[in-house]
């Protein structure tokens, strides 16, 4: 039997801009983190590589039995479609790392899935 495929929504969910737009308010102005989740709600998705965005971000993996990245993981097994993760991008002239705006734990689940398994992102690069 294959292994099932990670299955992406084709909509973003509210509660996740939401979340993104709470996150990013911490690191940046309350009126540039709601720009920045605009922008992200308009950009059209795209994927990359779980494990090229975990290195990006300079993340740690989280365990497989952390309780979000095991339910996620139960998502990918019974083939429910997971939200989009949400990225503010880097700037590698500045030392400054990808951005998870929303969307960690996803990453890491679809990395013990699969480490090469293409991850469904909205992508927007501050400023622009």
């Amino acid at each position: 039997m294959s292994k099932p495929r990670v299955k992406w929504s084709n909509k973003g969910e509210n509660e996740d801009f939401d979340a993104a737009e709470k996150y990013l308010s911490l690191l940046t102005s309350d009126a540039k983190a709601k720009a920045l989740v605009r922008d992200l709600r308009k950009t059209r998705p795209t994927d990359h590589a779980a494990k090229d965005l975990l290195r990006a971000a300079r993340l740690t993996l989280l365990p497989r039995d952390e309780p979000h990245v095991d339910e996620d993981l139960r998502r990918i097994d019974k083939g429910k479609p997971m939200p989009h993760v949400l990225l503010i991008r880097g700037d590698m002239g500045r030392g400054l790392p990808l951005v998870v705006a929303d969307g960690y734990h996803r990453i890491c689940a679809v990395i013990h899935f699969d480490e090469s398994a293409p991850v469904s992102c909205r992508i927007v690069t501050p400023g622009r």
